[in-house]
């Protein structure tokens, strides 16, 4: 699938992936996401995961993805969760609940604890994660990801493994 990005929405962020390729076929989208999930052989560097989507009847409102287990890579920038709102739907809760509903479903799988990283400048994402329990660990500068440092929060789940 080829990642591209949105036009900007007047919040300053894009999209990771262009909506119009999404709708465009979303069932081959579907198809190339189900091929990270359990059962099927990986290619080298990466782990089993899964996608699920935020919708409001027809219209798509975001994404997140849960990775089963961290590789060293994952575990200094991406972290367990990943997840995005799409501009026109921010600043509404929807990102408290995708990221609610991610880790409920980790809590399912026996993920914990969790780890969630953002952009140190992206204030929304912080106070989506640190309404869902995510504590600090710190900043970092991971410069071969990007030239910003980011947060790394850890949301402990009750009944998960520690």
């Amino acid at each position: 699938m080829r990642e591209a990005q949105a036009q900007r929405s007047g919040l300053g962020d894009t999209l990771i992936w262009d909506l119009n390729t999404i709708t465009a076929d979303f069932g081959q989208v579907l198809r190339g996401l189900t091929r990270y999930e359990p059962g099927n052989a990986l290619p080298a560097g990466f782990v089993h995961s899964e996608y699920r989507w935020l919708v409001e009847g027809s219209d798509y409102l975001g994404r997140v993805s849960i990775r089963h287990s961290l590789t060293d890579s994952l575990r200094e920038y991406g972290g367990h969760i990943g997840y995005e709102i799409r501009p026109s739907a921010r600043r509404r809760g929807y990102g408290t609940l995708i990221l609610r509903l991610a880790l409920e479903r980790a809590r399912e799988l026996g993920i914990g604890p969790v780890l969630i990283t953002c952009d140190v400048d992206n204030f929304g994402s912080r106070g989506v994660i640190e309404a869902n329990g995510g504590v600090l660990e710190g900043e970092f500068e991971v410069p071969q990801h990007q030239d910003k440092p980011i947060r790394r929060y850890w949301v402990t789940l009750p009944g998960s493994e520690d």
